[in-house]
């Protein structure tokens, strides 16, 4: 008999402890909407990673809760791609975002209100999205992990790790983020990498940002892939790899209003794969989380999770 149980993984701490500060309200809700549940708080980072997969092995659950931010809904869907008892897109996702920049839920329309989050859920309207893959190194060692909404080089990577940095130091309004943003570009440099996507090479100099969207929003609303589908098995990349900073100071209008393609400098593609070399530092993010290091190879996994959305 398939456990029909919801699977609840909060993060206390994301947006900047709300979880943690609003739960008496939050767990109202969900004694009201939900009913039958397994709740665990997560303790430190990638613990979600973990939690989720251990307990779709040992308990076959199918119908999980994400409550937190986009770092957290990223942790869970790596937990629910780490294990292989119970197929990737038999499993059902809903999220309630209390994050900072909760981008993902902006893609389907997620209420922020708890309440109506929250009800979506037992109604059980879903979209099966694809799922993006990437292999990065930490020094020698190659890692793998997962994305749903987006992935970010250069530029839009130090924006995420200045920003994330700030996060811990208990930063984490709009205004924080646009001095992380304005800070960033201040002190970046771009860097030499070579860039292939489906097997031709598009790329051998300077970078200076590239973001890989499944989703449209980054950064808190940022549209930097205006022409990406959730389901339709592409990646969207934007890449700039020269822009001076001054110009993208005074079209930073267009980041947010979906007109970023009109921007001379900016280069778009529609790709299944990718592959960065370089020999720089090159960071990386996935969903707003700051990663290792090149070389990075991109694929997508085409309509492989079942996600609630309203």
């Amino acid at each position: 008999m398939e456990n029909s149980k919801y699977l609840i993984i909060a993060n206390p701490n994301a947006g900047g402890g709300k979880v943690k500060k609003d739960w008496p309200i939050i767990e109202q809700i969900l004694k009201k909407k939900i009913q039958d549940y397994e709740l665990i708080f997560t303790e430190y980072r990638h613990h979600a990673i973990k939690l989720v997969s251990q307990k779709i092995k040992e308990q076959s659950f199918r119908n999980i809760i994400s409550i937190g931010g986009d770092g957290t809904v990223n942790e869970v869907v790596n937990g629910i791609f780490s294990q292989n008892k119970i197929p990737t897109k038999d499993i059902v996702l809903g999220v309630v975002m209390v994050g900072t920049g909760n981008d993902w839920g902006k893609m389907f329309d997620i209420p922020s209100d708890y309440s109506a989050a929250i009800s979506l859920i037992p109604k059980g309207k879903t979209f099966v999205q694809d799922v993006g893959q990437v292999s990065y190194h930490i020094g020698q060692e190659e890692n793998t992990r997962y994305f749903i909404n987006c992935a970010g080089l250069g530029f839009d990577a130090l924006v995420t790790e200045t920003t994330n940095k700030s996060k811990d130091q208990g930063n984490s309004s709009t205004l924080s983020y646009f001095k992380s943003l304005i800070s960033s570009l201040i002190k970046y440099k771009p860097v030499d990498v070579k860039v292939h996507i489906d097997n031709r090479e598009i790329l051998n100099g300077k970078l200076f940002t590239l973001s890989l969207g499944i989703g449209k929003y980054t950064g808190g609303g940022m549209q930097q892939n205006p022409n990406a589908v959730a389901d339709d098995g592409l990646f969207d990349l934007m890449l700039v790899d020269n822009i001076a900073k001054t110009k993208l100071v005074r079209k930073i209008k267009k980041l947010y209003d979906g007109s970023i393609n009109d921007i001379k400098e900016v280069q778009s593609y529609r790709i299944n794969n990718m592959r960065v070399e370089s020999d720089y530092k090159l960071m990386l993010e996935v969903d707003g989380e700051s990663l290792g290091h090149a070389p990075f190879t991109f694929g997508i996994i085409p309509e492989s999770l079942q996600v609630i959305i309203a």
